[in-house]
C-alpha cells in the first residue's frame, strides 16, 4: 500500500514540510485565523481612530470660533446650555409632532 504512494509524498522533507503548514495553519497561537481576526479588529480601530481625530479637528475649530467671537459664545451657551442673564426670564417651547398627539 505505501508502494502506490509516489516517491515525492514520502520523503523527509515533504512530510516535515507538511507537518510545519499543519502546525502553522491549526495549532500556533499565530495561526491563519487569528491573524485575519487581528487584521479586522485593527482596521476596525483604524476607521474609529480616523473618526475620532476628525471629531476632534471639528471641535477644536468650533472652540476657536467661540473663544474669538464674544456674542457667539452667549448664542452658544444660550442655545446649548439654557443660560440666562439673572434679569431674564427663560421659556422653552417645545413643537410637538402630529403623529405624538
Amino acid at each position: 500500500m505505501l508502494a502506490r504512494v509516489p516517491k515525492f509524498f514520502r520523503s523527509f522533507y515533504f512530510l516535515t514540510t507538511l507537518a510545519f503548514l499543519v502546525w502553522m495553519s491549526f495549532f500556533d497561537s499565530n495561526d491563519f485565523l487569528t491573524q485575519y481576526q487581528t487584521s479586522r479588529k485593527l482596521s476596525i480601530l483604524e476607521e474609529e481612530r480616523d473618526y475620532y481625530v476628525e471629531k476632534i479637528a471639528e471641535v477644536q475649530k468650533d472652540r476657536r470660533e467661540l473663544m474669538s467671537n464674544p456674542q457667539l459664545l452667549e448664542k452658544f451657551a444660550r442655545e446649548k446650555y439654557l443660560m440666562k442673564k439673572p434679569t431674564e426670564d427663560l421659556y422653552l417651547i417645545v413643537v410637538k409632532d402630529e403623529e405624538e398627539k
